[in-house]
């Protein structure tokens, strides 16, 4: 057995490596002890995947495997978006087994566990299913495996969420982007359940994404990008692999930064859904966050990086609104689960409710605050993760870095450093999975970032 780590979502590997049928057997026996020890055989598990190479067969096998210990399991009819099946889990008080490899190239694959209160495995849920990795685990009792569409349920419930008839009544050209990913089938089809017009690209399924990555980031989405720019009043959007990152591009042809679309979902949601309560955001996320909460009246609930971190913020404390940096994000009355298809329909709602280009919203984001930010991250490959630990107590003992003077540290994940000037901060924190220390940057003027970012090469 290969070394099988759970990280911040999940186990990924190589398909065919490490990802191979011994080691999914083991995770997936694990999985089933997990959920026999808490729940019993009267839990049911629902399992699902994405386009990825092998995702479906995996998924079958393992459905098959956990009938063998004694579950009733509904296995998905079709590739599905791991937000559908996130709240899946919650609408039938079941378990989910989720295979994906996200944003990851082509040649992975990966394993998330979905508890029944439809978010991320938080990592106490994690360490067990590890430990269960070594231990025995034999049939229960006489389980069934049946496929299951788990669309109409999750449909029906984004159609209480998203006001489309204010979408259909908002003049803009709406393309969608596939990146031949999960939200296929899914994010159009509810535009074409309602009447909504849109123009789409590489709208079908394949393992190798179409020599790409499966991420909605600029390098990514060049031809949507062109599209957009070609064409009249466009707006485009897109997902990752499994659907629960977003990415959008505003009239302009440029990227919006996940930052400024939680930004401005908040204050869409305060305003015209009269949403209470705080927001939930990571400690990598922008401080453009902070000042839109502040001048709202809205208080800030910080998490460390990693969406289980967030979606247990929202477990706890019901947000507006829960977001990271990294383009995942859900709302009150949702799932604690990022869900890029709910994403970019609230977007186009935000835009329909004010009658506004994403331009438009984007400007009044910053007159609103006063003022811009600007972000980076580099990663800094270590030798070994036993240089790790060292670094963190260097930078927590920092008084200045360059011209910035130290204001006050945060240590809830990795070292965090806020400066004097009360608009710049860097986060250094290690990968988790790898001898590597990602840093990220903002501060509210592109020289001063230049100038942080000199100081930490």
């Amino acid at each position: 057995m290969a070394n099988i780590k759970f990280g911040t979502d999940g186990w990924r590997a190589v398909v065919g490596k490490d990802f191979n049928k011994e080691n999914v057997e083991t995770v997936i026996k694990a999985v089933g002890k997990y959920v026999f020890d808490n729940f019993g055989l009267g839990k049911k598990i629902i399992i699902g995947y994405d386009p990825r190479n092998m995702a479906k067969e995996f998924a079958t096998d393992s459905a098959k495997q956990l009938s063998d210990y004694g579950f009733e399991v509904l296995l998905s009819d079709k590739v599905i978006p791991t937000p559908v099946l996130a709240y899946n889990a919650k609408n039938l008080n079941a378990c989910a087994v989720m295979f994906t490899a996200s944003h990851n190239p082509p040649e992975y694959l990966g394993i998330k566990f979905i508890p029944d209160y439809a978010g991320p495995a938080t990592s106490d849920i994690t360490d067990e299913i590890v430990a269960n990795l070594s231990l025995d685990f034999a049939s229960k009792g006489n389980g069934k495996c049946l496929e299951y569409n788990f669309k109409p349920d999750y449909y029906a419930h984004i159609k209480e969420l998203i006001d489309f008839k204010k979408i259909k009544s908002f003049d803009k050209h709406i393309i969608f982007d596939g990146l031949y990913a999960a939200s296929i089938g899914y994010f159009d089809e509810l535009l074409d359940s309602e009447g909504i017009k849109y123009s789409s690209l590489h709208m079908h399924h394949d393992v190798n994404f179409g020599g790409g990555m499966p991420e909605p980031k600029p390098k990514f989405l060049k031809e949507l990008i062109e599209e957009v720019r070609k064409s009249d009043n466009a707006v485009g959007f897109a997902n990752d692999g499994d659907s629960d990152r977003f990415g959008v591009i505003n009239e302009n042809g440029e990227y919006v930064s996940p930052n400024e679309i939680i930004a401005i979902l908040l204050m869409h949601l305060k305003k015209h859904k009269n949403f209470d309560g705080p927001i939930v955001k990571t400690v990598g996320a922008s401080l453009l966050l902070n000042k839109v909460a502040e001048k709202l009246g809205v208080e800030v609930v910080e998490t460390a990086v990693g969406f289980k971190h967030v979606g247990e913020a929202m477990r706890k404390f019901d947000p507006i609104i829960g977001g990271e940096e990294s383009g995942g994000l859900s709302i009150k009355g949702h799932i604690p689960e990022k869900d890029g298809v709910l994403a970019n329909l609230l977007i186009l709602e935000a835009m329909a409710y004010e009658n506004k280009s994403l331009v438009d919203l984007q400007k009044e984001l910053y007159d609103f605050v006063g003022c811009r930010f600007y972000n980076d991250r580099i990663d800094k490959h270590l030798d070994n993760v036993d240089e790790i630990k060292p670094i963190l107590e260097e930078y927590k003992n920092k008084s200045e870095i360059g011209n910035f003077k130290v204001k006050n540290i945060d240590t809830k994940d990795g070292v965090k450093i806020y400066f004097t000037d009360d608009s710049s901060w860097i986060l250094v924190r290690p990968s988790g999975t790898e001898p590597l220390l990602r840093i990220y940057f903002e501060s509210d003027s592109e020289n001063k970032l230049v100038e942080l970012i000199k100081s930490m090469t």
